[in-house]
């Protein structure tokens, strides 16, 4: 049987062991300042770098294979072009992810979530996983994700985090994985937030830095609500983000805020 710390479908309990295991830094989308976005060589320079959580995006082929992108279409992260949800994953393995960033990540890949999950294993990583459906993809998305870590995900570590701004997306994790926890992804602070957090069961908040003001952090932290802001790549701003009570950076050179933060900056 499996033994999850996060076996629990508490909450309380799924805050709190976010408060002690989420790190200061997450490398956004790996390390997107260092490497291509969303592939395996990304995941690998963000660990180089000194942070061992990740955040990627997570969609549906064609044929059902949950895989690492962001965008809808193919065309700015990849030699492909169109949706990414009209290829079935055999086509869009074939695709190069890497030479847009750079010559030398030619022939990157665009990873599954089974191939990213080796690798955090077999390097002692952390994730953040942002369900990111493809338009009308919403719930085969969620159920094809939560089914896929339910087979794969190493026996004895904490489920990964999954956040979305999809709520439809994060009602099906509810209804189908209340153990797993869940993070509202919000891009503007909405007044009904605190509503939908507890309507969905969130265990943490994930909010745009600029929305970010230091009676929010202090009132969150004050009440054991764990705050993930995005996309801070200034280190100084990230050090302050974190003193005033954010539990945790997301940042494309984690480097930059950790540095900050060695420095006491």
């Amino acid at each position: 049987m499996r033994v999850e710390r996060f076996a629990t479908d508490d909450i309380n309990e799924q805050r709190r062991q976010l408060m002690r295991d989420l790190p200061s830094v997450i490398g956004h989308r790996g390390a997107a300042l260092h490497a291509p976005e969303n592939t395996l060589a990304s995941i690998r320079k963000s660990l180089e770098l000194g942070a061992s959580w990740v955040e990627v995006d997570v969609k549906l082929s064609r044929d059902g294979v949950p895989f690492l992108l962001h965008d809808t279409d193919l065309d700015r992260t990849t030699d492909g072009s169109g949706p990414a949800a009209a290829l079935d994953m055999n086509d869009l393995a074939r695709l190069d992810a890497g030479s847009w960033f750079d010559d030398g990540f030619s022939g990157e890949r665009l990873p599954t979530l089974v191939e990213l999950i080796d690798l955090l294993e077999r390097n002692d990583m952390s994730l953040n996983l942002e369900i990111k459906p493809s338009p009308g993809t919403g719930p085969a998305t969620t159920e094809a994700i939560v089914g896929t870590l339910q087979r794969h995900w190493p026996v004895g570590k904490p489920w990964p985090l999954l956040s979305s701004f999809e709520r439809s997306s994060l009602a099906r994790a509810r209804d189908i994985a209340a153990d797993m926890p869940r993070g509202l992804l919000l891009d503007r602070l909405d007044p009904d937030w605190h509503t939908v957090m507890t309507d969905l069961r969130c265990a943490s908040l994930h909010l745009n830095f600029e929305e970010a003001d230091s009676d929010l952090l202090a009132s969150t932290r004050a009440r054991g609500l764990p705050v993930l802001l995005y996309t801070v790549n200034d280190g100084a701003r990230g050090a302050s983000l974190l003193r005033k009570g954010a539990r945790s950076i997301i940042s494309d050179t984690p480097p930059a805020i950790l540095g900050a933060l060695a420095a006491g900056g």
